[in-house]
């Protein structure tokens, strides 16, 4: 470029292309970054019901390590522009039997909890499953979340040392309810440690047995940023910003040009260019595929992989009695098997589902007992912030639901958590539904996907793709992308994505120059 460096060009302003932008531009490079929504974040959230702002993304950090290493890398420590607290309580969890359980942070609390629930034979289960967890953690840990482009081949070289022992602790042959039928035989705590699966839009009964490893980092940390997920984001955007980088949102990218054989540039909706000598694409490879970014482009986009779980979800101010709740709760259908066939077998949501709701002013304080007045909110003014998440497939490309059938939803998820107990009287504006047709429309040619690929089956492990894409010069980052889904994953994905951009920028182009400090962010 005019400078002498070279031009990165990233496109979506997730937590994967934020994480690149940030660690490209504080490399020397001279970096663009491209979002077509007024503000950064991604699948990171808000919304605001009259004066309150409420989460409705993800709504806990964890593999907080992550973020402690991009922050080093750029010479900041996180925790100074991210205040974190711990949750020692992970979540509450309640049956339409109407038992209840807490876990928690500690193993020895929750195997105590469990065995009230359950009896001394499930606690002793957890506290194995608990090791079993974190074995599969150690096994794959470097070989699979560190690497650009993982294999069972690598996986193998980098754990060969553990012989076939080692590796059969990975699990992947199983499906995840069938693993658990080693810890457990209450079936309530198969639905519960099942749900792990969820966290990536899958179904326990389908889903690898390593996703276990999804239990073990929860419980190494649950982290809650003060004044919300965003803080994430807008931390990661400024350090990106500070290195150099010019943020620019409310621009939408059309098409991403080839030239001479490799990714050349961009072209933005009202025809203006930006040349790059490489670009790092942070939306799912289903945009490319299907022509988002050019018909030129989508020939050199990844196959086609089964879709994960979408959601519907509402966010409201409400005065919440009964149920004592904690900040984080699960509500539990009566048949999860028949929920999950209503899900992957029939795409149709299931009339009863799983609900989780996060009550957003709640606190972690020691969690009262049933019968007892719940963690009073926190927060100004009559009631408190909620969000309820309710699974549902992605069909959002093919049904937009009318305001009559988001309706009937809404009515059948609170008659269902009315059963647990639990009232609500809104004090605030109306509820604001997303559906899987909302979910589509902000993350196109997904149908509303919140997870990428779906993890189905031992192989799914290596389906995504990786961030050196077919075309060279473009690069993937994201929830879609390797490694996963989740908040820790998609950072990952960028960091990834950054060193293959340096690594193959440094085999080719000249000299470049040192990073100007200070960047520009248009929101």
């Amino acid at each position: 470029m005019a400078d002498g460096r070279d031009r990165v060009v990233v496109i979506g302003g997730g937590i994967g292309g934020l994480t690149s932008a940030a660690l490209l531009a504080s490399s020397g490079l001279d970096v663009v970054l491209l979002e077509r929504a007024p503000r950064v974040g991604g699948k990171i959230r808000e919304v605001v019901l009259g004066d309150r702002r409420v989460d409705v993304g993800p709504t806990v950090l964890t593999m907080r390590w992550v973020f402690d290493e991009i922050f080093a890398s750029l010479g900041l420590r996180f925790e100074d522009h991210v205040p974190l607290r711990r949750a020692e309580t992970l979540a509450r969890h309640a049956w339409p039997d109407g038992s209840t359980l807490d876990l928690f942070a500690d193993v020895e609390r929750s195997a105590d909890a469990i065995g009230a629930l359950a009896g001394a034979r499930e606690a002793d289960g957890y506290r194995r499953f608990c090791r079993y967890a974190r074995e599969i953690f150690d096994v794959v840990e470097a070989p699979f979340l560190r690497a650009e482009r993982p294999t069972l081949k690598t996986i193998l070289s980098t754990a060969g040392s553990l012989g076939l022992g080692g590796m059969m602790k990975i699990d992947g042959h199983r499906t995840l309810h069938r693993a658990l039928g080693d810890f457990f035989v209450d079936a309530r705590l198969l639905q519960l440690f099942g749900r792990y699966a969820t966290y990536c839009g899958s179904s326990p009964y389908l889903a690898p047995a390593t996703l276990s490893v999804i239990a073990h980092v929860e419980r190494e940390g649950l982290w809650l940023p003060e004044g919300g997920m965003g803080r994430v984001a807008e931390a990661l955007a400024a350090a990106a910003a500070r290195a150099g980088a010019t943020l620019r949102c409310g621009a939408h990218v059309a098409a991403i040009e080839e030239g001479r054989g490799r990714a050349a540039g961009v072209v933005l909706e009202g025809g203006e260019r930006i040349e790059a000598d490489a670009i790092v694409l942070n939306a799912d490879p289903a945009a490319l595929r299907v022509g988002l970014f050019g018909q030129r482009a989508a020939r050199k986009a990844p196959g086609s992989e089964p879709r994960s779980l979408s959601a519907v979800t509402w966010a409201l101010v409400a005065e919440a009695s009964g149920f004592p709740l904690l900040r984080h709760n699960v509500f539990f259908s009566g048949d999860y098997e028949a929920e999950f066939r209503a899900l992957f077998d029939r795409s149709e949501l299931p009339r009863d589902a799983t609900v989780y709701v996060c009550a957003e002013d709640r606190g972690h304080e020691p969690p009262p007992k049933p019968g007892e007045a719940g963690a009073r909110p926190g927060g100004e003014g009559g009631g408190e912030r909620l969000f309820f998440i309710l699974n549902a497939p992605a069909t959002g490309d093919k049904h937009t639901p009318s305001s009559t059938e988001i309706h009937e939803w809404e009515q059948r998820v609170f008659q269902q958590l009315q059963r647990f107990g639990l009232s609500l009287r809104s004090t605030g504006p109306s509820p604001v539904a997303t559906t899987p047709a909302d979910f589509d429309r902000m993350f196109p040619a997904t149908g509303g996907a919140l997870y990428g690929p779906v993890s189905h089956g031992w192989n799914s492990t290596f389906a995504r793709p990786a961030s050196r894409s077919k075309l060279p010069g473009l690069y993937f980052a994201g929830g879609s992308a390797h490694p996963g889904a989740g908040v820790p994953m998609a950072a990952l994905s960028g960091q990834l994505a950054a060193r293959s951009v340096m690594e193959d920028l440094a085999s080719t182009s000249r000299s470049r120059a040192a990073a100007t400090p200070g960047g520009t962010w248009t929101r």
